[in-house]
């Protein structure tokens, strides 16, 4: 499918992700998340079914897999 993005002349692939939000005063990193991105300006699509998915994860989130150090842009 041809970019969405005025004057790119990209197409999307299917990947998949690193997605990030912050949700509850928590910075949340989700890996893997399908998702069409376009090869020539990085634009990123999700499905709606992906963005359920991703709002059910964020609306009772489980036990985090691992942690990272957070710095901030001073």
């Amino acid at each position: 499918m041809k970019c969405s993005i005025d004057a790119c002349a990209g197409e999307y692939e299917e990947t998949t992700v690193i997605h990030t939000v912050r949700s509850g005063g928590r910075i949340v990193v989700i890996d893997h998340v399908p998702a069409e991105v376009c090869t020539v300006c990085g634009d990123v699509l999700f499905s709606p079914q992906t963005v359920r998915q991703l709002e059910k994860l964020l609306a009772d989130l489980p036990e985090a897999k691992q942690s990272v150090p957070l710095f901030e842009f001073a």
